[in-house]
């Protein structure tokens, strides 16, 4: 009698913006500046078990849009997905922690930034395509510098 082997299951259970904070420390006088702003992004991501054969991935992504020293806008958005794991092995696990659940959270945390950006009454940011694979290879050899970029 053989055992049949079991197959890998891959699922996402549910998305959703765990956190989202929008800022216009400067409004109403800064809407008068002609100046473009300076964009800069930062990103991070992680897992985290949350039951037996779930995980929890939050993909985070912080625009901040300054002149000089001034802040026109600071928008942090944090962007989960739970999803269900199982069969895979543990050497697999963490690829599929570190870049194919980012990349499936990648679309909403860019329109939830696009859309907060507008509705805070400035042009949409637009970010970037990332490659998570290499920052997910980035991290493995100990190094934390990650690609960013937006195009206004």
């Amino acid at each position: 009698m053989s055992q049949q082997p079991t197959q890998p299951v891959f699922s996402i259970e549910k998305l959703f913006v765990k956190d989202l904070s929008l800022e216009v420390p400067g409004a109403p006088r800064i809407y008068l500046e002609r100046e473009a702003p300076q964009v800069e992004i930062q990103m991070n991501n992680s897992a985290s078990p949350i039951d037996e054969g779930y995980f929890e991935v939050v993909l985070t992504v912080t625009v901040t849009a300054k002149i000089g020293d001034k802040t026109v806008f600071l928008v942090e958005v944090s962007q989960g997905g739970v999803f269900q794991i199982r069969n895979v092995p543990q050497a697999e696990l963490e690829p599929v922690l570190g870049i194919t659940c980012p990349n499936i959270l990648y679309p909403y945390v860019r329109e939830v930034v696009s859309e907060a950006v507008v509705r805070a009454g400035f042009p949409p940011v637009v970010l970037n395509p990332v490659n998570f694979e290499a920052i997910f290879q980035a991290r493995q050899q100990g190094q934390t510098q990650a690609p960013e970029g937006a195009t206004h």
